[in-house]
């Protein structure tokens, strides 16, 4: 009998950045909306299974769209109603998901923008494949 091996592989096709601040969710989209002129709406609690029992953790999220180049933006907190998005990056408070086409030059001043912001301790860019649990991140 032969034996295939099924290789798939999850298409990460945004960019991800850890925010590292003390602020609530509702505060630290306040500080963003007034830095960078977005406005982030919250969404309906994101469901992630985190646990063992089947029961999905609750994650909040606000979202905000750019309609010129079609981008979309996703503040969600990793620290949940039980647990965290990503257990493996405990020293992050958020991650900004950025889904569609984003200029890396527009990518270096908002994430400059964003360590403008007294109450954000750091905003740095990670590369969602180094990441174990990286599929929690999929929506």
């Amino acid at each position: 009998m032969n034996k295939r091996i099924l290789k798939f592989e999850i298409d990460l096709d945004f960019v991800l950045i850890a925010i590292t601040s003390s602020l609530k969710d509702y505060r630290l989209c306040f500080f963003i909306n007034k830095q960078l002129s977005f406005n982030f709406v919250r969404q309906p609690d994101l469901e992630v299974d985190t646990r063992q029992d089947n029961q999905p953790g609750l994650f909040s999220i606000f979202h905000h769209y750019w309609e010129t180049t079609e981008t979309d933006f996703y503040l969600i907190t990793n620290k949940g109603s039980d647990g965290l998005l990503i257990p493996e990056m405990r020293e992050v408070d958020y991650f900004l998901m950025i889904k569609n086409y984003i200029d890396d030059d527009e990518l270096d001043e908002l994430i400059n923008n964003l360590n403008r912001i007294n109450d954000i301790v750091a905003a740095v860019k990670i590369d969602p494949k180094k990441i174990k649990s990286r599929e929690n991140l999929l929506f």
